[in-house]
């Protein structure tokens, strides 16, 4: 009996063997080709470094030639892959998670010294005694002030691992002496919703600067103390937010989207079509909303204000978007490298792809699109936008829409040019107007900070000379008074000059009801919202028992 069963089993073996023999050749037959190229291209490149190591008349560093080669390589493929050294990848991630460990302030370099302009509740700062405009003078027993350490510097400085320590030297006020401070760095939320507030009795606003990993939860938080404040119409500004996560993009489209709408579909070579669709459980299916964007809204903001536009939702408001409809995927490599690798594109629900155009390995002559649609116009007029026949799509309810780079809105507002003089041009691009904003909250800090709310602070600075103060800073740096450029320019460079200082003490909860006081896009949207006039007049009611990919056909999730 033993023996019967053994050569059962052997037989068994055998036949197992056979056909994994079968398949296992048939696979490299397939796959042959493409894995000696592969590996061909492997061993030449080794090759190389192997002569070039033993061979050159220099001695030279291998490690940056590797990855040299790398980064060149990746550079030969779309705009928006890329390879992350080891070194930067925690620096590239934290800006998108929804914490990072640090110390809880926000600071800005001021002549070459790190001016502290907030701290952020409950952070460490705060609980150490840190306050607003303490200057940095040393790290850790390294003087840092005076010696023009970049940005990104003093952020690595600053921050570090949970739980670890780090010592800083403060300068306050005109005290000669240091004091010194011992801070625990801990978990600092990484806010992507600058702000929401009530614009009048019925309509709030939320910006969204970037898709987060906490985006989800601040938008909700968000939208809470709107509605508790009686708000039912709601404008969500993704003006100059270039995207991130598209899944925090996703559920925050699942709010405003009855069940089994398409939000976004992704599809490339190797990449099976995969779609999202609405759950039917959003807490504003109905409530009016009005999205802005511009020319620099990419990628989540595009699928966005994408999936609003092509379900008839509501209105996209402002100018053409920026046009980014690829995939990254996140691949590690062995040394905790990463490559951000292009894998597939997505498509609005309307089946439109909004990547402008490309062409392999020329990143420089695509990163100048947006200024060369800044040359032919299209910030100041609509007529200058090209749209294609050929990539023409329908909304649910009809409308015509248009692929081949970026969503375009359904109502278009120029750049605002009035007041625009050359001479506000050079104190903005010299920074000079936001320099004096960090120099006179800093002279007058006492008698800023006294105020109870920004609406009271920004009337006080109203009534005082700003404009002539600014004029004669301006001047000592070099910036020639032109009273009557001036005066053309007056109401432009005051509201920022008061939004930048009220900032300084409420930050973007008074900054931006003070910058957007007399913002065309903003107004245009409040209009239509009042007038009632927020969802798109459609040529085709949608009918519910037609085969459309835009409903779900099953609603299992």
């Amino acid at each position: 009996m033993g023996r019967k069963r053994y050569f059962i089993w052997m037989i068994l073996l055998i036949v197992v063997s056979l056909i994994l023999g079968f398949y296992t050749g048939k696979y490299y037959r397939i796959m042959g080709p493409q894995f000696n190229v592969l590996r061909s291209g492997q061993q030449k490149i080794n090759e190389a470094l192997d002569v070039i190591s033993q061979n050159y008349v220099d001695t030279v560093d291998i490690h940056y030639l590797t990855e040299s080669a790398i980064d060149k390589i990746i550079s030969e493929l779309d705009p928006h892959s890329s390879y992350i050294p080891a070194s930067d990848v925690e620096a590239a991630n934290e800006d998108l998670e929804a914490s990072f460990s640090g110390i809880g302030i926000q600071f800005n370099m001021q002549f070459d010294t790190i001016l502290v302009i907030s701290i952020i509740s409950g952070g460490p700062a705060e609980k150490a005694g840190l306050m607003p405009f303490d200057r940095i003078i040393t790290v850790n027993d390294s003087t840092v002030a005076g010696r023009n350490i970049g940005t990104t510097k003093v952020m690595r400085m600053l921050r570090g691992p949970k739980d670890s320590k780090v010592r800083l030297g403060i300068q306050r006020g005109n005290a000669e002496e240091l004091a010194e401070f011992e801070l625990t760095r801990g978990d600092i939320p990484n806010n992507s919703v600058d702000v929401s507030y009530k614009v009048n009795d019925h309509i709030g606003y939320i910006k969204i600067s970037k898709f987060s990993r906490s985006t989800y939860k601040d938008f909700l938080t968000a939208m809470a103390k709107l509605k508790q404040q009686g708000l039912t119409g709601f404008i969500i500004d993704l003006r100059d937010n270039p995207g991130g996560y598209m899944e925090s993009a996703i559920n925050v489209i699942n709010e405003f989207l009855p069940k089994g709408r398409l939000i976004v579909y992704m599809e490339g070579r190797s990449y099976p079509r995969m779609e999202s669709y609405s759950n039917g459980k959003g807490s504003s299916q109905d409530a009016p909303v009005v999205v802005l964007i511009n020319e620099l809204s990419g990628s989540a903001s595009e699928i966005f204000s994408g999936a609003i536009q092509d379900n008839d939702r509501g209105l996209i408001i402002g100018r053409r978007s920026y046009g980014k409809g690829l995939v990254q995927t996140k691949l590690d490599l062995s040394d905790r490298s990463e490559l951000l690798l292009t894998v597939a594109r997505y498509y609005t629900p309307s089946g439109r792809c909004i990547q402008k155009e490309y062409e392999l390995g020329k990143s420089e002559e695509y990163s100048h699109d947006i200024y060369n649609r800044f040359i032919h116009g299209e910030f100041y007029s609509a007529d200058s936008i090209k749209m294609i026949d050929s990539l023409e799509f329908k909304t649910l309810g009809g409308r015509s829409v248009f692929g081949g780079g970026g969503v375009m809105p359904d109502i278009f507002i120029p750049r605002d040019t009035t007041g625009v003089t050359s001479y506000y041009s050079n104190i903005i691009n010299t920074g000079v107007l936001y320099q004096f904003s960090l120099v006179y909250s800093d002279e007058n800090h006492d008698k800023l900070k006294s105020f109870d709310n920004y609406q009271d602070l920004y009337e006080y600075l109203q009534q005082q000379p700003l404009l002539y103060e600014f004029a004669d800073y301006a001047a000592s740096k070099g910036i020639k008074k032109r009273p009557t450029l001036m005066n053309i320019s007056r109401e432009l460079i005051e509201t920022q000059l008061y939004a930048y200082i009220v900032r300084n003490f409420f930050d973007y909860e008074g900054f931006y009801p003070i910058f957007l006081r007399d913002d065309a896009t903003l107004q245009k949207a409040i209009e239509v919202i009042n007038e009632g006039k927020w969802k798109p007049e459609i040529s085709a009611l949608y009918d519910a028992n037609k085969e459309d990919h835009f409903i779900l056909k099953s609603y299992d999730q």
